[in-house]
Formats: C-alpha cells, structure tokens, sequence
C-alpha cells in the first residue's frame, strides 16, 4: 500500500434515529472531539457558523507521534441528510509549504447517511492525500517504512473513527446533547 495511491478506510454503524437526529450531529463539527483520541476541538470559520459547501472550520489536533497541529477544512460536500464531507488543508504550512487547495488535501473525510431498517446506517470515511502530512514526512524519512507506516495511520484513523461512530449513535439513539 503506497501513499501515492490514495489510502482510505471506512467504518460504519447503524444508528436507531431519524436521519435529521443523526445530520444534526455529523454537522455539528465540535462534536467528534468529545469521542475521538486526536481530535481535540473544532470551530467553524464562517462567521455564521451554519455548515454549508465552501464553509470552513478549524481542527486542533494531537497525536502522540505528531504532537500538536491546526487544521482548516473546506466543505466540498454538503447533501442534507445524505453527505457531509470536507477537505483537511494545511493552510499553516505544518508539514510543508502551507497549501489552501481542496483538490490537494491532506486527507478528505466523509459521513454518509443511508437510510436503513427505520433507522440510519452511518458511515464515515477518509482517504489520505494527495497533500503533504506528517504521514508524508515519515515516509520520507523512512521510505522502505512506506507500506508499515501507511497501514499504521489507516489502523489508527479506523480506531478513531469506530469511537467516534459509536459516541454518535449513543448520542443520537438517547437524544442528549
């Protein structure tokens, strides 16, 4: 498995909710930080706040192999109760010359709803690249490493997730927050 090739993992849950419960959730971008072990908060950049296609939000972030680093996403995909996906940038020029360009992301994330069963089944998903990350630095520094270090983030990224996911369907399954 090679960088270049686009790397992605997916995980999913069913979610005993309508689809409204569940996108007003997966649009609510601060909410993963309260599951998820290397997100650590998220803040929309628009000054309404309202996710929509073209918003922006910021990440913080900690990982314990890349410490601490910020975020702006873009919104490239925005269907009401069906898909919300956004492109991570890195606009700060973390792990490179800072790059603004959503057909470059570092990685693109993506929830999809389904209906299912009088419920929902939830997906999230990313693919990593094409842009520079610190996954891209480690390669570099080891690139007979490339295929191990590739499969370790993607192994890392689906535990994440898998939390995540399960932290939204308690959510939206109890109807708090």
């Amino acid at each position: 498995m090679r960088f270049a090739d686009g790397p992605q993992t997916e995980c999913a849950t069913r979610i005993a909710a309508s689809a409204a419960r569940v996108w007003e959730l997966v649009t609510d971008v601060a909410l993963p930080a309260e599951y998820s072990p290397e997100l650590m908060g998220a803040e929309w950049l628009t000054a309404d706040g309202v996710p929509a296609l073209g918003a922006r939000f910021a990440g913080y972030n900690r990982n314990r192999h890349l410490g601490e680093w910020r975020t702006v996403a873009e919104v490239v995909e925005f269907v009401t109760e069906r898909a919300f996906g956004w492109a991570v940038l890195d606009v700060d020029g973390r792990f490179g010359p800072p790059a603004d360009d959503p057909e470059r992301p570092v990685a693109v994330w993506r929830y999809s709803l389904e209906p299912q069963d009088g419920g929902i089944l939830l997906r999230q998903s990313v693919r990593l690249g094409p842009g520079r990350s610190g996954l891209t630095a480690a390669i570099e520094r080891m690139p007979d490493l490339e295929e191990q270090l590739v499969v370790g983030r993607l192994d890392e990224l689906r535990a994440g997730m898998e939390t995540t996911l399960r932290g939204i369907r308690s959510r939206a399954e109890t109807g708090t927050g």
